[in-house]
């Protein structure tokens, strides 16, 4: 009979100790340790993958021949713009995110479009029927190269695997899965933590490119420990409210591309639609005459997108008047409102402000701060602002506004859909650029004003 013996395991670092801490001496965290029973026989071993290990040599660095990492097109412009293009061989990808939001979908409808690919397909969550239901619904036709397993025993993952010889593996996901060499339950630290690696050796020794689908915690990160990011070659975020029907994919580590692409998507009841020009969609609805309603030239990551800010002001019912937003940072508001306030001279502060970003979006451009105040005031005096006008600027705490960055997409943007006039700080290089869009440049916010209402 094996011995077995109790650690305990920081959720967030991986660290272990022999007994409970308040405080990880490695990370800083509190109240992160978790009880682990392991055996004194598996603790030295570590699942494998049944591959032979190659020996390998140091060698020199000018003796390193580079060579084009090897890229499968997975028929999607979103995903492949996020994964830098293209899925690298032999690279071990991650996608977190809320239940329900969509990942597997994502996953699924992805390698039901690849053609000549043959992929495994690994679900520890769902049965072989329940995924044949969703494979119809989404695109209403066979696949001859998609294979479904429906397993979590890592050793026998790893035997179908070598018996199938696929060109692209999905685990579904990486909490259910667990080996037989640890004595721990499926998703606790140590099986993730464990398993994870044993993939990774996987996916680097055959060349095949693995997909993990993971869960988050309350806090919003990847469940697990955080040594999870650390080896996986991408970690995918898929952000979005359900209640909306438009979906984020960023990209928060990436070893073979830029982290600040990312895709967008339509939640339809066939799947997941790329948006490939988000600005139209979520501008289609037609706010002439309506008060409260702002356009902002923003950038997500690398794409510059038009998005509509909606204010509502009113009086204050109770004594403390009340402050909400929705897709726009609560503090970053307040700030805003008291430059209005001591600035250009606007009392606010006995009134109820409601802030949204339409479309369920969730924005962190300060170039955004213009179009809120202005849809501030909007509603405020319920005069509404010109349909054919967006705007982008910083708003400083002296009243300024402030240049931002990547001016010259912002504007081709609008022009593009068919804005007339844009208000922007003053900048270099503006005066180049040839639009047909008439540019009104801004120092303070009271020139901004006099622009929006007279």
């Amino acid at each position: 009979m094996a011995k077995t013996k109790t650690v305990y395991v920081c959720s967030h670092c991986g660290a272990d100790s022999p007994k409970w801490v308040g405080k990880c001496p490695s990370c800083g965290e509190w109240n992160t340790y978790v009880e682990e029973i392991m055996a004194k026989e598996s603790a030295a071993r570590r699942p494998g993958t049944g591959l032979e290990r190659l020996a390998a040599k140091p060698q020199l660095l000018r003796d390193v021949t580079l060579r084009e990492e090897a890229r499968l097109d997975m028929q999607d412009v979103e995903l492949n713009r996020t994964l830098g293009g293209g899925l690298v061989k032999g690279s071990l990808v991650l996608i977190g995110g809320e239940p329900g939001i969509g990942k597997s979908t994502l996953v699924l409808q992805t390698v039901l479009k690849l053609r000549g690919v043959k992929t495994l397909y690994v679900s520890g969550e769902e049965s072989v029927q329940q995924l044949k239901l969703r494979a119809e619904r989404l695109t209403g036709q066979e696949s001859d190269d998609c294979f479904i397993l429906c397993e979590t025993n890592l050793e026998q993952i790893f035997a179908h695997a070598h018996n199938l010889q696929p060109d692209l593996m999905i685990i579904d996901s990486i909490q259910t899965v667990f080996s037989e060499l640890i004595d721990s339950s499926p998703g606790s630290i140590t099986q993730v933590r464990e398993c994870s690696a044993a993939i990774l050796k996987y996916a680097k020794e055959t060349g095949t490119p693995v997909f993990l689908i993971g869960h988050i915690n309350k806090e919003g990160s990847i469940a697990g420990p955080k040594v999870l990011e650390h080896i996986v070659d991408t970690v995918l975020q898929f952000e979005g409210d359900q209640h909306y029907m438009y979906r984020i994919l960023r990209s928060i580590k990436n070893r073979f591309g830029s982290t600040s692409e990312l895709g967008i998507y339509e939640m339809r009841s066939t799947g997941l639609r790329e948006v490939n020009n988000p600005s139209e969609l979520l501008l289609t609805q037609d706010h002439e005459g309506l008060s409260g309603v702002a356009i902002a030239s923003a950038i997500e990551g690398a794409r510059p997108f038009l998005i509509e800010t909606q204010a509502l002001v009113s009086s204050a019912v109770y004594g403390t008047p009340q402050r909400s937003t929705t897709g726009f940072d609560m503090r970053r508001m307040n700030m805003l409102l008291a430059v209005l306030e001591k600035r250009a001279g606007f009392k606010l502060a006995q009134k109820d402000v409601f802030l949204n970003i339409a479309g369920g979006l969730k924005v962190n451009d300060p170039a955004i701060d213009l179009a809120v105040i202005s849809a501030v005031l909007s509603s405020n005096f319920d005069v509404s602002v010109d349909h054919h006008v967006c705007m982008a600027g910083e708003v400083g705490l002296s009243g300024e506004i402030r240049p931002v960055n990547r001016i010259e997409q912002r504007v081709q943007e609008a022009e593009k859909l068919g804005f007339t006039r844009m208000l922007l700080p003053p900048m270099k290089g503006l005066d180049g650029l040839k639009v047909n869009i008439r540019l009104i440049r801004v120092r303070k916010v009271e020139e901004a004003f006099k622009h929006l209402f007279g």
